[in-house]
This record gives C-alpha cells, structure tokens and sequence, in this order.
C-alpha cells in the first residue's frame, strides 16, 4: 500500500479513489470525511484507513489495526469503514465560486 503525496497539497494512494487535500498550513480535508479538517498526520491516517479497506474484506488483524487508526480520528473502525464506503467526494476538482448578487 502506498500513499503518494502528489503534491504538497494532495494525497493520493494506487488502492483507493479517495484522497486528501491541502486547505492552506498544516490543514487537510478528505474526500471520505467531509466538513472535517484534519492536521497532516491525521490525513495520512485517514488515507491509510481507506487503502486499508479497499476491495476486500478485513481479517482480525487488519480491524485491530483500523481500531486504533480510527481513534485517531475519534471513530470507531466500523464508522470508518462505513464512511469510506459510503461517502464519495470528489475533492480534485475546485469547489464553485459562490455567485455574486452584483
């Protein structure tokens, strides 16, 4: 598993679509937990959390190890796992310009 850090504001790994990017300082946002902004740390984390989970199922010891990533992030490993699941935001393109009433 490897996750690539593409630039210094993008996260991405070769087993999952999902990725982190730099908001400005050491904040992060990730496509799997929106409207949440995590430290660096944090983001690897959550990367590590999702290429862990990808394609296939876990075996006791992989959800040990997510327990314990996912407190990271003060979630259980099933809420990460159902999140990374479910939540599907594309984060690589920019987000709309809010429109002026100009």
């Amino acid at each position: 598993m490897a996750i690539e850090v593409v630039s210094a504001s993008m996260m991405t790994s070769d087993l999952t679509a999902h990725i982190a990017r730099c908001v400005g300082g050491d904040r992060w946002v990730v496509s799997w937990l929106p409207g949440r902004t995590l430290s660096g740390q944090q983001a690897v984390t959550a990367m590590t959390i999702a290429s862990t989970v990808a394609g296939h199922s876990l075996g006791d010891a992989e959800w040990a190890m997510l327990d314990g990533l996912a407190l990271a992030l003060g979630l259980t490993a099933r809420e990460a796992v159902g999140m990374v699941a479910t939540e599907q935001h594309d984060l690589r393109r920019p987000a709309p310009r809010p429109r002026s009433l100009e």
